[in-house]
């Protein structure tokens, strides 16, 4: 997330402070390679997991770096802004592109469904039932195909 809150304030000439969201997700990104390296290390049974090899843990990583490197190469040639001594905060509530959720209620039980009408429904006190009982098999009669011989003339033509 620092990472790209580092993208956007670097598009919006916020050079300093881009600078030090991509230190501070450069910290994260090394935390979360140690642990990625200790977790693929692990014993246990099932297969093993090696997150630190995840094409998007990968890219990630060159992504930082490469995004910082340009961030400190422009803030020395066109901004030269103050990299603040704290990360910039970041903005968790997402105010565009996404859709309120709609809170999910459940309705309201209809009267008819009374503990005596639940009761009813108990599958072990079912009549029997002598549908159940396949039925033989009734002998299939063939029916005759009639032959149908090719035409030359169908009045096609390939031209």
């Amino acid at each position: 997330a620092y990472c790209y809150h580092g993208q956007t304030l670097l598009t919006s000439d916020k050079c300093g402070e881009a600078i030090r969201s991509l230190q501070e997700s450069e910290k994260f990104f090394a935390k979360a390679e140690a642990l990625c390296k200790e977790y693929g290390e692990t014993k246990g049974p099932g297969t093993t997991a090696k997150p630190s090899g995840h094409l998007f843990f990968r890219k990630l990583g060159s992504l930082i770096k490469n995004t910082l490197e340009k961030c400190q190469r422009e803030n020395g040639f066109i901004y030269f802004q103050k990299v603040p001594s704290e990360a910039p905060q970041l903005e968790l509530k997402a105010n565009y592109g996404l859709v309120e959720p709609v809170p999910f209620e459940f309705p309201a039980l209809n009267a008819h469904w009374t503990p005596e009408t639940l009761a009813a429904f108990d599958l072990t006190k079912r009549p029997k039932d002598d549908s159940a009982k396949p039925k033989p098999d009734e002998d299939v009669k063939p029916l005759k195909e009639p032959d149908i011989k090719p035409q030359k003339d169908s009045g096609c033509q390939i031209s």
